[in-house]
């Protein structure tokens, strides 16, 4: 709104003089005459501090004058620099105020749009209508109200407005005044028009698409249903197929070798529920740094289980250090897997890293956990839990980032109760435990099994076996495996090198094997060694390592020896 400040309210500081002076003149005359002198100097003290009384008054005024026409003048900056068009209107629609803004909605300067009527400047007369409509609204109603209509300015062009109007009275003259903003509001007009346009597309497009996707699933049902007549036709002769199939899956090893590699993981063959879950498990903890914990019985693969994991981790590019507790000589262990410094003991005559250190990164894999003495149980459990020990022989620690594997094919729970393996070890080891069934749970997969093994020492031993006889297959199905795949291997092998022409022959005796419950067998097999090995030990006089020791009878290094003398216990 156009502001005009009326300069003459304000009185200058002379005039402000010239009214006290007059006043005080007045006050004099109506006073009696001072009856002494000292009465007059009483007086014209306080004449003078009327005086600076009314000068104080008078610059406080001054100030409050100048502070006003600053305020004045930002508010009427403010209102013309708006980013909206701001018009005050008559009842008619004239135009009585106008902003800059505003005039540059129009087109025209501000001065010539004074006492202009703006339905002038409206495009149509539904427009014209609506803006009337607007302003008898607004006079009527309490509070804003708001429209939208289309006017053009001086240069012909075309413009939607939002307009927003309340009704106002001024309190000096009582008339009442429309105060509206106007908002330009053309491009969001024309992307609305736009928006709708392409809609009105999509929806054109979207049923030309659902007819064709209609027609083509027609086409398909018609299809389905040949299809489905032909699959019924053919029922009879894929029956004949299959029967073929399977005949030709036992006579034929090239045959034989396609459905194994079908049916391998990593380096481990299988296709039973049994091993599948197995490879299921693998599958899900092998991205992660989890601790494993491979339970099973000697020969189910165990090793292969681990490598399979550590080659679908994120640490398969780095090295898989494999370290059997079995094989390590008592004195040893802590050394080899934990390293030593040069003057550690006698014999350490240079600095050695453990197997720990060489896993940094990677991946170890301790077989035969079981077999682990119970003062190094303490130790590996900082590992697992903090990732740091010393070297033997050194006070620094040394810390490493290594995902641990282990396996045993002992009960470790029933070690644990006989005081042999340390609880807290076993409930770290087993955060995620895998169970590595049996052969003979398993026997599903002999058939693969014999087929791989075959190819493999063909390939060894340059024979060129082609076939297996069912006969021969179902005697090894019906065997219990004691030894497990690593039995199998070994009878397999034997096969090729002693049999004659192109059919594969099993000399083994199996008849007299019947299949036990499997804690009888381990049992059975476990006295038998621990006998045997106590047999050859009190035959050598108890002498362990040299040409007549007992290592050399059981055709067994010395270390194993050792190793298996502690799995069961065996003394002087």
């Amino acid at each position: 709104m156009h502001i005009d400040m009326d300069k003459d309210q304000l009185s200058t500081p002379s005039d402000l003089r010239s009214q006290a002076e007059d006043r005080m003149r007045a006050k004099w005359n109506k006073q009696p005459s001072p009856r002494n002198e000292a009465e007059t100097q009483r007086l014209l003290h306080e004449l003078e501090v009327h005086q600076l009384e009314l000068e104080m008054q008078n610059v406080e005024l001054s100030r409050a004058r100048e502070e006003l026409e600053s305020v004045l003048a930002r508010y009427a900056e403010l209102y013309d620099l708006a980013p909206v068009g701001y018009f005050t209107f008559d009842t008619r629609g004239l135009i009585r105020e106008v902003n800059l803004t505003g005039a540059q909605l129009l087109g025209i300067e501000r001065q010539l749009l004074l006492h202009q009527a703006f339905s002038g400047f409206i495009s149509y007369a539904d427009d014209r209508k609506l803006f009337s409509h607007h302003l008898e609204t607004v006079l009527h109603q309490h509070g804003i109200e708001r429209c939208e209509i289309r006017f053009s300015g001086n240069d012909g062009r075309a413009l939607h407005g939002q307009l927003q109007s309340v009704a106002v009275t001024t309190p000096e003259d009582n008339d009442v005044y429309i105060l509206t903003s106007i908002i330009d509001v053309t491009l969001q007009s024309q992307l609305k028009i736009k928006l709708h346009h392409s809609h009105v597309q999509m929806k054109s497009t979207v049923r030309e698409r659902t007819a064709e996707l209609n027609r083509a699933n027609a086409q398909l049902t018609t299809e389905i249903g040949e299809h489905k007549r032909t699959e019924a036709s053919l029922q009879g002769a894929f029956a004949d197929i299959k029967l073929l199939s399977e005949r030709l899956l036992e006579e034929n090893i090239e045959l034989q070798q396609e459905v194994i590699r079908k049916y391998t993981f990593s380096e481990i063959i299988g296709q039973s529920e049994a091993i599948s879950y197995v490879f299921s498990q693998v599958e899900q903890v092998a991205p992660l740094d989890t601790t494993v914990l491979l339970l099973g019985e000697t020969g189910t693969g165990k090793g292969l289980v681990a490598r399979a994991i550590h080659n679908r981790s994120t640490r398969k590019d780095r090295s898989m250090i494999t370290v059997n507790c079995t094989a390590l000589p008592e004195n040893l262990i802590e050394s080899e897997l934990f390293g030593r410094e040069k003057g550690a003991f006698t014999g350490a005559n240079t600095r050695q890293m453990g197997r720990f250190e060489l896993a940094n990164g990677g991946t170890i894999f301790l077989d035969e956990i079981g077999e682990m003495p119970l003062e190094l149980q303490c130790k590996l459990l900082r590992v697992i839990q903090d990732g740091e020990f010393e070297r033997l022989g050194s006070p620094h620690t040394v810390k490493v980032n290594t995902r641990i594997i282990a396996a045993s094919n002992r009960n470790l729970e029933e070690e644990v109760r006989a005081g042999r393996f340390r609880e807290d070890l076993f409930y770290r080891l087993s955060v995620f435990p895998i169970t590595i069934p049996p052969l003979r749970q398993r026997t599903d997969d002999i058939a693969l099994l014999v087929s791989y093994l075959v190819s493999k020492f063909n390939k060894k031993f340059g024979k060129k076996f082609e076939t297996v006889s069912r006969e021969t297959l179902d005697v090894l199905m019906k065997y219990p495996w004691p030894g497990n795949v690593r039995e199998l291997e070994n009878v397999i092998e034997r096969a090729v090198i002693t049999s004659q022409g192109t059919a594969l022959q099993v000399h083994d005796r199996f008849d007299t094997f019947q299949k036990p419950e499997q804690e009888q067998d381990l049992k059975s097999l476990s006295e038998l060694e621990h006998d045997h090995i106590v047999q050859m030990l009190e035959k050598t006089g108890w002498r362990i390592e040299g040409p007549k020791g007992a290592a050399v009878l059981l055709d067994l290094n010395p270390s194993t020896l050792r190793a298996r003398m502690r799995k069961y216990g065996i003394h002087r």
